[in-house]
């Protein structure tokens, strides 16, 4: 068991730590939660970001194909050197038009 549990001021935290026996280890201080908001940033972020979708069905939708699109084109550049990321970017934009359809444009 916990020693001390970091909350923000949120009532229904007090509630709840009242109604679990707990409410002596509750502590609430302004920065005392930090560390846990923050360990949950990512998703916060998305989150965000989902809040243009009206409905369940689009989301679902969208992050079915984002998910496949990104992976295929996050070539994690900060791990490479530059002429590999570029020659991967290119397979990856050629496979990507192969699979919409599309004629690349050729250049020089």
């Amino acid at each position: 068991m916990p020693e001390r549990i970091n909350t923000d001021g949120l009532g229904s935290y007090k509630a709840a730590m009242r109604n679990l026996g707990n409410a002596e280890k509750q502590e609430v201080g302004r920065h005392a939660n930090n560390r846990g908001e923050n360990s949950h940033l990512p998703f916060r972020r998305r989150e965000r970001a989902m809040l243009i979708f009206r409905q369940m069905k689009s989301l679902q939708k969208f992050a079915s194909v984002h998910a496949n699109v990104h992976n295929h084109f996050n070539l994690e550049r900060h791990l490479i050197d530059r002429t590999t990321c570029k020659r991967r970017r290119a397979a990856a934009l050629a496979e990507w038009q192969k699979l919409m359809g599309q004629v690349p444009a050729l250049k020089d």
